[in-house]
């Protein structure tokens, strides 16, 4: 189940200099993070210096696009703006390179019994006001 197209009026990303090339290469269908050419962290969100050892060599890599569910909750009470698209699943993922970060998960309806703790997911890409944005979908297991 996809969320519908929602218009974010003024709460669409604005793109910095630090965020442009992750939101570029959404719009291109690929998920990209930084990584540090010192130390090789694996860094979400953008920012200026790595979290680990402080360097700014930092690069822009495309992911595996491959993650673990950590946390969800399913949102049945969505803020202003966003009642057309409840219940959604808003999830907290793991990176197969290491870092986390905040999402939401499609493709299966937002009950516990479809949402397994470390299940495997994937990135897929929805367009959400004139935005792409990195979404996750499970992976279907062979033989199930």
């Amino acid at each position: 189940m996809s969320l519908p197209v929602i218009d974010l009026g003024a709460a669409t990303p604005v793109p910095t200099p630090t965020t442009r090339p992750f939101w570029d290469a959404a719009r291109e269908g690929r998920l990209s993070v930084q990584h540090c050419d010192s130390c090789s962290s694996y860094l979400f969100y953008p920012r200026l210096a790595c979290v680990e050892c402080g360097s700014r060599r930092l690069s822009w890599v495309e992911t595996s696009g491959r993650a673990t569910l950590l946390s969800y909750v399913i949102v049945h009470m969505p803020a202003p703006g966003f009642e057309e698209a409840a219940p959604y699943t808003l999830a907290i993922v793991r990176l197969a390179e290491g870092p986390t970060m905040m999402t939401n998960i499609v493709g299966v309806e937002p009950r516990p019994e479809n949402l397994v703790l470390d299940m495997n997911l994937e990135v897929s890409f929805e367009n959400r006001g004139g935005w792409v944005v990195p979404v996750f979908t499970p992976v279907v297991e062979a033989g199930r």
